[in-house]
């Protein structure tokens, strides 16, 4: 059984698994696809999962995938702490370029389930973090796309100095929001 609730950007939902907890440890669902398409609402087939370890500061994204390749993703945290941030890319939506930014932990095993049409990026908070996400579309490199982190119009506040995050050289290079707006 999951708690989902829909945030301020629509189709995308917080996730809650019921946790059993006792003197051993701890038990969860952390995919159950029957209840996850119940409690959003709709059907979502996943046919892949992502994983990556990142480093205290490091920052990936925004990233997404353009046209037939896009992808919805579920993420979740293995290990350690994430800022976990998307922008609605979807033109017709009344919140597009709006972000919804929000903290995924190993302790409180929140989910994040990001619809099709959205940038996601997430910032290591703890030492290091373990992320997996599940996405229902396969990974196409001629179809990536990025925003850059620190577009100013997007307004978001990461949770760092800023002169500690740890960029690729690729995430470096991504566009400004307003190209893509244009686009």
């Amino acid at each position: 059984m999951i708690k989902a609730t829909e945030t301020k950007l629509k189709g995308c939902f917080i996730l809650e698994p019921e946790i059993f907890e006792d003197e051993r440890g701890y038990f969860f669902e952390s995919y159950n696809h029957r209840d996850f398409c119940e409690a959003i609402g709709r059907e979502v087939n996943f046919v892949q999962d992502n994983q990556s370890f990142s480093k205290k500061g490091v920052l990936r994204g925004l990233h997404f995938q353009k046209g037939e390749h896009a992808q919805a993703k579920l993420v979740s945290v293995l290990l350690g702490r994430i800022q976990d941030v998307v922008v609605d890319l979807r033109k017709n939506s009344p919140t597009f370029g709006e972000h919804l930014s929000i903290e995924l932990n190993s302790e409180n095993k929140k989910q994040l389930f990001v619809p099709r049409g959205f940038a996601h990026g997430f910032l290591t908070l703890s030492e290091s973090a373990r992320v997996l996400y599940k996405c229902d579309n396969y990974y196409n490199k001629k179809a990536e796309g990025g925003i850059i982190y620190n577009d100013y119009s997007l307004g978001i506040k990461w949770k760092t100095n800023y002169k500690k995050i740890i960029l690729s050289k690729k995430d470096r290079l991504l566009a400004n929001f307003k190209i893509f707006k244009e686009v």
